[in-house]
This record gives structure tokens, sequence and C-alpha cells, in this order.
């Protein structure tokens, strides 16, 4: 069966409910301050299936100006408008307000019912007619169906039905491709079940047992039963209408305006750019940083207007605009929106959401208003292109492109396969995946390769610098998760060598400073001086007259060069000495078999000071292992 909603649309007392009840059977008018003063105040649903297995979900709204809100939170989910005009009183306040909002909403087909068709003469019927016509010229409206209809004689019914059908057949269904969104227009309990929401599914699948998020509060619950028009499903579809019966959520917990979705999926949003579209109906221009207020889905947020390119503008005139909303929504690329003035409370525009996660614009930047024009208009590579690019040293992980391009996770998919192997983008992290434009990778090549000159400049006695140090140079504007991508991409390129824990300049070798080579002839010989307990760093720099990072650098150099023995961080060794050490070690250890560190100071005469660093560093190089508080020669 295809599923399509169907709003009502028009002026207070133009007979929408009536025409309601007479297509359907079904009285929407559901309160009882409803039926005192014969008005709708809040939304009404009904339900009316064609032949053809075509099934309206009606949503019928209320006409007083008063409740412009409440129409808003219905058109959401609109395919078609049904719009009413009444024979004996023709377009009112409220029939224009309300077909500029369903113009702005995103709806574009629609019929038109001429309603108390029996309260007229047939002259005055064609008059209206006449006139509708013409007030349609330049809408959406413009080439629709006008039935004349009567919701007390039934007189046109089974002919608007048929225009319906017809209609229906031209409208094509939302799409239950991605994720489910289901904005709240209204909650009840039901004893015995607990708290129930309903709402048009915008796209997607809901269905029962489904772990769901609300936001934008957050709250976690799950799907206990889902019904469409009364009727119990395994799940619900993109554009039907729905009651959820959620678990484990008090009916205070969520409200209209709140949004369920699938959990772990959306983030509510306080900034978006978008275009606006401006009234030719305004009263007055609309100024740089005005405020309004912004009606989306079920929900009302008061916004603060950016205009990027210009300080006002002007009615019936469209601009690229950044939004700045008063509290958290949840909006995404390609949703409508209108926004009302506060005084008078009249509806001034609409537009369209372009990126629901941007960052601060810079007025009038040429860059930005590039991105917008190619983010409103342009294809799926050149929107990644650009995010990604925008992102600067950030990078977007592959769920942030979903997010802000609009497009379906198969479309992004396929674009980025495009991009990469033209290689204008680059994976930096493989899980979760994140992006960088190719630009952006190669400044965070030259900041590392930089980085690593810089310090083999400044630290000449060093063959490199460790890969800890070197990630200080990954900005923090940017993610150290970077580090690998880059610090590989420049070893491919054979720009550097990752040592274990250094990283390189190939062909570079530490050498001493002009000057002070004198000092690694000193320490040399003071080491061999030392004998099997040599001086201590302290003594050193006593002995060669020169800093502990001095005399600490060149010791290094000169293990590097196997000229010395590093034994612990502050132990260095003359090689002659710590032979004959390990010598009488091997020698005992192949007689007795094992031995204590009381019974290798024994052998040996030296102090705990270097007989457990020694013992140890034996161990380190494979020489001995460790058994308990003995040692023993490790097999070879």
């Amino acid at each position: 069966m295809k599923h399509l909603i169907l709003g009502t649309a028009g002026h207070i007392d133009h007979g929408k409910t009536s025409l309601v009840r007479a297509l359907t059977g079904m009285d929407t008018d559901r309160l009882k301050e409803e039926k005192q003063r014969g008005i709708t105040i809040e939304l009404g649903f009904a339900k009316l299936e064609l032949a053809g297995d075509i099934q309206f979900g009606i949503v019928d709204v209320p006409g007083h100006e008063r409740f412009v809100r409440t129409m808003v939170a219905g058109v959401g989910g609109m395919d078609l408008v049904m719009l009413v005009i009444a024979a004996d009183e023709g377009v009112m306040p409220q029939t224009r307000e309300h077909l500029e909002i369903c113009q702005l909403l995103g709806v574009n087909k629609g019929l038109v019912a001429i309603t108390k068709c029996d309260m007229v003469e047939d002259e005055w019927l064609q008059l209206v007619v006449e006139d509708v016509r013409d007030y349609l010229v330049g809408s959406f409206l413009e080439e629709a169906a006008i039935m004349p209809v009567s919701a007390k004689t039934h007189a046109g019914l089974e002919e608007l039905k048929s225009a319906l059908f017809d209609l229906a057949l031209e409208v094509h269904e939302k799409s239950d491709h991605g994720f489910f969104r289901l904005p709240v227009d209204r909650v009840f309990t039901v004893p015995g079940f607990g708290t129930v929401v309903t709402g048009t599914l915008l796209s997607g699948r809901i269905a029962t047992g489904d772990e769901v998020e609300i936001l934008p509060s957050g709250l976690v619950s799950r799907v206990r039963s889902v019904q469409s028009h009364g009727a119990k499903a395994e799940n619900g579809a993109a554009g039907q209408r729905l009651a959820v019966n959620l678990q484990g959520v008090e009916h205070g917990d969520v409200a209209r305006g709140d949004v369920v979705v699938p959990r772990g999926i959306f983030r509510t949003t306080r900034t978006v750019d978008a275009r606006i579209d401006y009234l030719p109906s305004a009263q007055r221009e609309l100024k740089h940083r005005a405020t309004l207020r912004l009606h989306s889905a079920t929900y009302e947020v008061p916004a603060q207007v950016i205009l990027l390119d210009r300080d006002s503008l002007v009615p019936g005139d469209s601009a690229f605009v950044q939004l700045r909303l008063k509290s958290p929504v949840l909006l995404l690329p390609g949703d409508y929106f209108i926004v009302r003035s506060y005084s008078p409370q009249i509806t001034v525009g609409g537009g369209v959401v372009i990126d629901p996660a941007p960052p601060r614009r810079r007025r009038r930047s040429d860059r930005a208003l590039e991105l917008l024009h190619a983010l409103d208009a342009g294809g799926g590579d050149e929107k990644l292109q650009l995010l990604i690019r925008e992102s600067l040293l950030s990078g977007l992980s592959l769920e942030d492109l979903i997010i802000r391009s609009g497009l379906s996770e198969k479309e992004v998919e396929s674009a980025l396969a495009g991009l990469l192997s033209r290689g204008v983008i680059v994976q930096v992290v493989r899980k979760p995946r994140v992006f960088l434009s190719k630009d952006a990778f190669e400044e965070l090549k030259s900041l590392l390769l930089e980085g690593v000159e810089a310090y083999v400049r400044a630290n000449p006695l060093r063959d490199g610098i460790g890969k800890e140090e070197l990630k200080a140079h990954i900005p923090k504007r940017s993610d150290l998760r970077f580090f690998g991508a880059v610090l590989n991409a420049l070893e491919k390129e054979e720009k550097v060598v990752a040592d274990r824990e250094l990283v390189k300049i190939p062909g570079h070798r530490a050498s001493a400073v002009v000057g002070q080579s004198g000092l690694l002839t000193q320490l040399e010989h003071a080491l061999e001086v030392g004998g099997n307990e040599p001086p201590s760093i302290k003594e050193l720099c006593a002995m060669v007259h020169s800093g502990e990072k001095d005399v600490l650098d060149h010791l290094n150099l000169l293990a590097r060069e196997e000229k010395v023995v590093k034994v612990k961080a502050d132990l260095f060794y003359a090689p002659r000495h710590l032979s004959g050490l390990q010598e009488k070690l091997v020698a005992y250890l192949q007689k007795k078999g094992e031995i204590t560190p009381p019974q290798f100071r024994e052998l040996t005469g030296l102090s705990r000071k270097y007989m457990i660093p020694l013992l140890e560093y034996f161990d380190q190089e494979k020489l001995t292992i460790r058994v308990g508080d003995k040692r023993v020669l490790r097999k070879r």
C-alpha cells in the first residue's frame, strides 16, 4: 500500500474539519474545548483509503492565526496539501499565510477544495472559483484542480476522492532508507501501557524493540509497540502517521518538538547555515542579527539571523545566513523551516538548512559563500570535497559527512571512493574513518618534517627526535590520531626514518658541536680511568666543567659510536672494563651454574650502586636470566 500524508490548510471556519469528517467518517476535533468552540485548536488525524492500495493519513490543522505554530507542526510531514476555501467568503488572511507556509516548507503538490457550496448560488460559486484561480497564479497550486464540495450534502466528494487518487499517483512516497526520524506532535498516556508519542515518520523505518533516543534531552528508551491509525504494526515506514509506545518514559519526559531517533546517531545543533527566502509580503527589511521565531518539524525556537553577505534583506529577496538558535534542536541538510516575526506575529519567510554543524562564519567571506552555494546546489563529490577542505586540519569523520552533507551513507561512500582515487582527499584514521583534504595533509607533513629538522639542528649530538615529542607538532586544532598516517607518508617519501621511538633524517649522523669535540675525549678518558666503578654524571660534570645536558648528549653520542657502553640512563662504562666484568660473570656461571647478588659483589668487589644496575643490564642484554633472586646463563 502506498502511504501518503495529506494536510489541510485554510482560514478558520472554512470547513476543513467538516470536510475531513465527510471524507473519512472520522471527527478530528477530539478536545472538549474544540467541541465547545467549534474550532480546531490541536492537530487532528484521520485515515482515508482509496482503491488501488492508496492510504492517506490526513492531518487536519487549525485555521485560527493564534494556532499557526500548531499548523506548522502539521505541515512538516505533508506530501500534498488540500487548501480549503469557503465559497461564501473566498480567500482570507489565513488562506494566504497557510499557502505561503506550505510553499516555504517544500510542499509542491495539492488541490483546492471550495467548501460550503450548498450555501451559495452557482453564479457566485463560479466567481469564487475564478478569484481563487487568479490568486493561485505564481504558486505551486497554479495548475491544481479546484474542486467545489459540500460536507453537508456530500456533493462533489466522489470527484474530490478521484482527484486525490490522481494526485497520489504523481507523488513519490518518502524513502524508508536511512535512519528514522519521528518528530513528536502529541504525547499522551495509555493506562497499563505508559507514554505514547505520535508523529509523521520523516524517514527510515521504526520497529518494535528498537532502542531509541529522544532529542534534545538525550533520554534513552525502547519501542514497546507501534500503531498506525489505531492498528498494531510490527514497524512503521516513512510517510506514515504513527503512534509509538515508549518503554520507561514518563509523560513529562517528552513533549511536542522532541524527535525520536535511533540511539547514538544524530546530534542536536545550535548553529546552522541556511538559505532564507524573505517573503514579498514582509512589512520591513530583515536586519543583520535580528531575532525571529524558527519553526521546523514540530518545534519552535528563537533564532538570531546572521546575514553573511549584506546588512539587511529586503522583502522578496533571498540570502545565505547563519542561524544561531537559543536552544539545541535536531536539524539536517534539506530540512525546511519558516520564520515568524515577534511583533506582529506573522510569517515573514522560510528556507532550507544547508549545513547543520558549521563553524562560525566570517561575514562577506567569498570562500564561505562559495561553499554554501556548492552545498545548496552541488553534486555529492563537490559537497564532500568542499566540506573536507573547509575542515582544514581538523578533518571530518564519515558520520560527520553524512550528517552535514544530507547524502545517504551509500552516496557518501560512493563519492568518497572517487575523491580518494583522484587523490584530492586522504583517509587519516581507519576507525572511525576520518578524512583530510590533500592540502591539509601536506601541511601536516610539512609541520612534522620541519619539527624533525629543527630538532636535529638544535640537538646535533642526537640522532633524532622522540615520537612522543614530535607529536607535539600536530596543532591543537588538528588531531593526534593523524600522527601515524602523516609519519608513514613521510617515511614512504624517504624524508624521515622511524627507528623504534626515534624519528631521524635519512643520512644524518650525530656529531659534536664545533669547539666541543675535546669534550668527547675528556669523557672517554674519565670513564677509562674510572675502571669498574666509573664516575657518576654529577662527578663527570665537575671533571669536564660542563652542564648535565651537554655531558649526557656527548655520552649518548659516544655510546652510539660504541666508544662507551650505556648501562642505564645515568651510568656509562668504558667498554674494556665492562667486558672484563662480563667475562668474570660468565666464567663463574659456567662453573657454578648460578649466582646471587652477594656472590656477584664478592666476585667483582663492586658496591650496590654499580652491582644491581650491572646485573639488570646483563639481563637486558639477554646474557643472563633472573630466576627468583639468582641469575643463570641464558641458553643460546
